[in-house]
Formats: structure tokens, C-alpha cells, sequence
């Protein structure tokens, strides 16, 4: 158990691991367990509790691979350093940044309803004010001339790019093959 506990430290990098976490400070369980707490460290006496993933814990000591821990019901008890982190697990930040972005979501729908409804009026307002020009044909010629300006850019872009890798690879192929002949006292080996 402890070699278990030794290659994991040494796989989740233990020079790059945050600075352990002191009395007093909020732990959580890790993500996907569920782990006992027991009365004594090591795994021994009692099981005063289950801690499943994402249980808040205040610690009170830390003692090599365990910690003494302080449940919010009053229960205290030891469990094994590794399965508890100072970082609040991702499933609860992950439902409230979801929580967030549906609220972000209907603000935005309310202020475009909102901004559409205020250009609406405007507009209307503006139509009675000023004669109506015949401007279509203007704009339907302008815009066919705006979608295809930019289609004959890529083009010339991806032929550009496909000229440069030819030239890339014709240029490495020639330096390898003197390269090879100069080694080999102008022999072609390949």
C-alpha cells in the first residue's frame, strides 16, 4: 500500500505539487471515491465515517501519509493524505460555470430581444423621416464583390502555401543528398 501511495506521489510530480495545506484549511475528497474514517491513522480503530467525493473536511493535523480531519458534523477522524485535496473537485465548479453560462445565456437573449425592439422603433422612426433610395442593386453588386474577394485570397494563399512546401522539401532533399554524398565520398546509400 505505502509503494502505491510512493509511485503515485512520483507520477502526479511531487516537486511541482502545491505546498501542503495547514490547520485549519478546507480540504475535499478527491473526485470518484469513496474512503473510510477511521478513529486512528493507518487504517486503524473504528470507522467513524464515509467520506464520499467532494465532502468538505477541515484539517486538523497532518502526520506522513494520513490526516486528521474534522467533519462539519462534529466528527473527527484520520484518513489517508492522498485522497483529499485543497482544490474543490471539478464536478461542483463544473455545475456552477453550466449555472453560470445559462444565466449568461438569457441575459444576452433578453438584451438582443431588448436591442432589436429599440432598433425596430428607431428604424421606423427613420423610414418616416427620410424618402426611401433605391439602393438594392447597389448593395446586392457590392456584396457579390465582397463574398468573392475573399475566395480568391485563399486561393492565391493556398497555392502560395503549397509552392513554399514543394520548395521546402526540394531544397531538403538536394542538402540531404549532398550531405549523404560528401559522407560517403559521392556515393548515393539510400
Amino acid at each position: 500500500m505505502r509503494v502505491r501511495a510512493a509511485l503515485l506521489a512520483l507520477c502526479t510530480g511531487v516537486a511541482g505539487a502545491p505546498p501542503p495545506a495547514l490547520a485549519g484549511d478546507s480540504l475535499y475528497v478527491v473526485e470518484q471515491v469513496v474512503v473510510s474514517l477511521n478513529s486512528q491513522p493507518d487504517g486503524g480503530g473504528e470507522r467513524v465515517a464515509a467520506l464520499k467525493s467532494g465532502d468538505r473536511v477541515e484539517l486538523i493535523e497532518r502526520s506522513g501519509e494520513e490526516v486528521h480531519v474534522h467533519l462539519p458534523d462534529g466528527k473527527e477522524g484520520w484518513v489517508r493524505a492522498i485522497y483529499v485535496s485543497g482544490d474543490e473537485p471539478m464536478r461542483p465548479r463544473l455545475q456552477q460555470s453550466e449555472a453560470e453560462v445559462a444565466r449568461l445565456k438569457a441575459e444576452v437573449s433578453r438584451l438582443e430581444a431588448q436591442a432589436s425592439a429599440t432598433a425596430s422603433m428607431g428604424h421606423a422612426e427613420t423610414a418616416a423621416s427620410a424618402p426611401e433610395e433605391p439602393a438594392a442593386p447597389a448593395a446586392t453588386l457590392f456584396g457579390a464583390q465582397a463574398e468573392s474577394a475573399p475566395r480568391r485570397l485563399w486561393v492565391w494563399v493556398s497555392l502560395t502555401a503549397i509552392a513554399a512546401l514543394g520548395l521546402g522539401f526540394a531544397l531538403g532533399w538536394r542538402t540531404l543528398d549532398r550531405s549523404i554524398r560528401r559522407k560517403y565520398g559521392g556515393l548515393k546509400i539510400y
